[in-house]
């Protein structure tokens, strides 16, 4: 595994945890801390399902699944010889992510979410965290990756 894959693993799980626990010392007895307005506002939720609060109490199914998951992405890391930067890039922010809400699962049982986004009365985004946002963003690169017909593709052995 090249530097900065490592890194951006190691900075997505570091991050995510340090303010999860954060938010359960500061945040857990339901205080609410107003950052933009009404607008952006740390809160303390525990999600015991996936995004949006689906598949409620399945740790052990999530468990497995992001087990899976990571060994897939670390197939593909690791036997694509020539992989674009982006391309690594894609998975290490994936895996970091993933790792994050993998270890709250583990310990805690559920995933602590605190970063609440509404849009007035129209419209309350599901509470998340550093690691959901670090998937997303591995997620929304690897898509466009793929869709321009990048992904895993260099044009030499470049090295991150």
């Amino acid at each position: 595994m090249n530097i900065l894959a490592a890194f951006v693993i190691i900075f997505s799980i570091v991050s995510d945890q340090l303010t999860k626990f954060w938010a359960a010392d500061v945040l857990r007895n339901g205080e609410s801390i107003k950052i933009i307005g009404n607008f952006l506002r740390f809160t303390y939720a525990e999600n015991r399902g996936a995004a949006f609060s689906i598949l409620q109490n399945q740790r052990i199914f999530f468990l497995v699944i992001t087990v899976i998951m990571l060994i897939i992405l670390g197939v593909i890391y690791f036997k694509n010889k020539n992989m674009s930067k982006l391309s690594k890039l894609s998975i290490a922010m994936i895996a970091g992510g993933a790792i994050g809400n993998f270890i709250d699962r583990l310990r805690l049982g559920y995933v602590i979410d605190f970063i609440d986004v509404r849009f007035g009365s129209f419209y309350n985004f599901p509470v998340f965290n550093i690691a959901d946002s670090v998937v997303v963003c591995g997620t929304i690169l690897m898509i466009i990756l793929i869709l321009f017909n990048k992904f895993e593709m260099s044009g030499s052995d470049e090295r991150i």
